[in-house]
């Protein structure tokens, strides 16, 4: 039983589906502490005049002082947000091959206006894993485990709910995740290894770090293709 736990992102990069689609649980680390400047919230694009953020605004004032959970993070609809993204988006990927075919889903999302942030970003966390042909992934929120501890300990009670035997981690949980309490509880670990073929983007130079929107919007039905179905040159980001 392959478990990934992950907080959830604004329409993240292709690494964190990657992530998804090697999973049997995928858990979305939702009642951990808000991110102020993190990939919760935003996430980058490729646009003629360079790389831009895509930022959801959100009610954040006290959020991080207070070590307010994700998954009580609540979107700021008082500012006009959505409008710039779409105008954003559109002048970004209209010219792409495969922007109508993915634009309909993605404003029927939206448009449901949801209140808290991790409800929107998860939702379409998945609506995308299923466009990219991910059917065998089931999802879990960690806020509907009512588990307890600490870093690695609290991540073991987690495997151990969901009856994981085998840890998927990004390459950065290296630097403060306790090997011996997984292995010890009989749960093996396996780390990410970013390596992703180059694909056409519509503005050069090649930037592999930018949200899976440019992926989909350059490549359609083929961009599992670019993620877990040919790995064979280089590319890393941060977003996990």
């Amino acid at each position: 039983m392959k478990c990934v736990i992950n907080q959830p992102n604004y329409v993240p990069w292709r690494g964190y589906f990657h992530q998804i689609q090697k999973a049997d649980v995928f858990v979305f680390y939702d009642d951990v502490q808000y991110d102020k400047h993190g990939w919760r919230n935003r996430n980058r694009i490729k646009t003629s005049n360079g790389t831009i953020w895509l930022t959801i605004p959100v009610k954040k004032k006290g959020a991080v002082q207070n070590h307010t959970p994700i998954n009580e993070i609540y979107i700021d609809w008082s500012r006009d947000w959505l409008r710039k993204h779409w105008r954003t988006i559109e002048q970004a990927y209209d010219k792409a091959p495969f922007y109508e075919l993915y634009m309909s889903f993605l404003k029927n999302t939206y448009d449901r206006h949801f209140d808290k942030l991790a409800d929107l970003t998860i939702e379409l966390t998945i609506l995308i894993a299923k466009a990219l042909g991910i059917a065998q992934t089931k999802f879990i929120s960690s806020s509907s485990l009512n588990v307890s501890g600490t870093k690695t300990g609290r991540l073991l009670e987690i495997l151990k709910q969901v009856g994981a035997t085998h840890y998927i981690s990004g390459p950065a949980a290296k630097n403060y995740l306790d090997e011996a309490k997984l292995l010890n509880a009989g749960i093996s670990i396996e780390y990410m290894v970013y390596q992703y073929p180059i694909y056409p983007q519509l503005y050069p130079p090649y930037d592999p770090q930018v949200s899976i929107l440019d992926l989909l919007f350059m490549k359609g039905p083929e961009s599992a293709k670019y993620i877990w179905q040919d790995i064979t040159s280089s590319g890393s980001d941060p977003n996990t």
